[in-house]
């Protein structure tokens, strides 16, 4: 780092530090969101981190990315234990905030591996080592011994931790269908659902389908999931003619997904997207709660 006698050094040395920042901002997010499933909050990371990183005594620093990395996995790990919490007291289901991945596929990612809602919903269910491991090694490709200096367990712990969520994931997580697949019963779905067919409802839906509402205490929203092709047909037919009076339909992609925008007098209303497997639609997810939806809005 340059002496803090001249300005002009001082000056040359942040510019420098903001772009290696800048350089890496796409993999960070890209970390922070999937670990934490919302963009708010891996936005609120990498401020932090940017502060500490312009901060820091940046000669000291060999590897500027690893040093970034390890600040960011770090901070949502933080994160993620006191959000546990908060989700418990969450009014409904919970679901990821939706990110657009039109003009960023990967979020800064080698693959597009830990993106889709539905595995970010199972990521869910792991411990937050579990999950830093698992999106480091899955999404990222980070050596072991990496992430093991990330996360600060040993090269054996790492090679547990993201054994044990691979095989978490493996008994949850449905195969999905080819993304043009993916949009049809989509399309199909929005039709039926806009005019309250119950019998093209349950055509499209898998047997266990279940319907998550989050509307997080701010709009009305069911606060349990639905579950069951009848039930969930039924529950949609219930409110077809008043929720989906005076809105339009943008398409748009979500999490790596096809999904559709809603607007009501201009303002987003909601975001909507299935999950779908060779049974049909097994997850119909609603998200509605506006401090999700500010995203998605701009």
């Amino acid at each position: 780092m340059s002496s803090k006698n001249d300005p002009a050094e001082d000056a040359e040395s942040l510019q420098e530090a903001e772009a290696v920042f800048r350089d890496v901002r796409g993999r960070m997010f890209g970390i922070a969101y999937r670990m934490l499933g919302s963009v708010s909050e891996a936005e609120d990371i990498l401020q932090e981190v940017w502060i500490r990183w312009q901060t820091y005594d940046r000669s000291k620093v060999q590897n500027p990315q690893a040093f970034l990395a390890t600040t960011t996995t770090r901070l949502a790990i933080n994160v993620l234990q006191s959000a546990r919490v908060r989700r418990e007291t969450y009014v409904g289901p919970w679901l990821p905030e939706p990110v657009d991945t039109s003009s960023d596929p990967a979020l800064g990612a080698e693959r597009g591996e830990a993106l889709e809602v539905a595995v970010l919903m199972l990521l869910e269910k792991l411990t937050p080592t579990e999950r830093a491991a698992y999106v480091l090694r899955q999404a990222f490709d980070y050596p072991y011994e990496q992430i093991a200096e990330i996360i600060d367990q040993t090269n054996a712990n790492v090679r547990q931790l993201v054994s044990r969520a691979r095989k978490h994931l493996a008994t949850e997580k449905r195969a999905s269908v080819a993304a043009a697949e993916h949009q049809r019963f989509l399309t199909a779905f929005v039709a039926a659902a806009q005019t309250g067919n119950v019998a093209a409802l349950e055509e499209l839906f898998a047997q266990d389908v279940i319907s998550y509402s989050d509307g997080g205490g701010a709009v009305r929203a069911s606060k349990f999931p639905v579950v069951g092709s009848h039930r969930v047909a039924r529950y949609i037919h219930a409110f077809a003619d008043t929720f989906w009076s005076g809105v339009t339909v943008e398409p748009v992609e979500t999490n790596g997904r096809a999904a559709v925008r809603l607007y009501r007098d201009g303002n987003v209303l909601a975001v909507v997207t299935v999950s779908v497997t060779a049974d049909g639609i097994d997850r119909v997810l609603w998200m509605m709660n506006p401090s999700k939806l500010a995203a998605m809005a701009a």
